[in-house]
């Protein structure tokens, strides 16, 4: 399984890229998972519906499947701030990539997603994790770089990147432990 995660500050368009590569993932034949980090409390579930009451009734896990998705839900006691690599082994085994959103401080090799009008600082000139900057505004870099810098309003040239690096995001566990 090969691994990236998608770094920047937010209303940098990370979302709208990880959206626009999963179909172009897919088109070339590719199983792909997202693991995506929330800096806020938020729910997937619904008051009412029996996951939801088997949760409020203090279940620590709930599982639910049907023959066409499953889904795991973990309350934790006491704030648990869940490490990116926790959350890749927790995905199925066939993935050919998967795509991180968020973990900006993560020791994952990362795209960093910068855009001038956000007016938010870039994190490639200080984080050695950043193999590449995905960005709509390449002459207004705040600091020279010899990354590559990539049409962040391209997403299949990002995914040639990506595909051209190949080895380069292959994702071994044992590296992280």
């Amino acid at each position: 399984m090969k691994v990236v995660g998608f770094a920047g500050f937010s209303g940098s368009g990370k979302t709208t890229l990880v959206e626009r590569l999963i179909p172009a993932l897919r088109r070339r034949g590719l199983r792909v998972s997202v693991v995506k980090h929330a800096h806020h409390r938020f729910d997937i579930d619904h008051p009412g519906k029996d996951t939801y009451r088997h949760r409020e009734a203090g279940a620590f896990e709930v599982v639910v499947a049907s023959p066409h998705r499953l889904a795991l839900m973990r309350e934790f006691e006491v704030a648990h701030q869940t490490s990116v690599h926790e959350l890749i082994a927790e995905l199925y085994d066939g993935v050919d990539w998967v795509l991180v959103e968020g973990y900006r401080d993560s020791d994952l090799l990362k795209i960093e997603v910068w855009r001038a009008q956000a007016g938010k600082p870039a994190c490639y000139p200080v984080d050695d994790f950043i193999t590449a900057v995905a960005t709509d505004s390449p002459a207004e870099l705040p600091a020279p770089t010899g990354l590559p810098v990539l049409d962040l309003n391209n997403p299949e040239a990002v995914l040639d990147w990506l595909l051209a690096q190949g080895e380069r995001f292959d994702y071994n566990p044992e590296n992280y432990a």
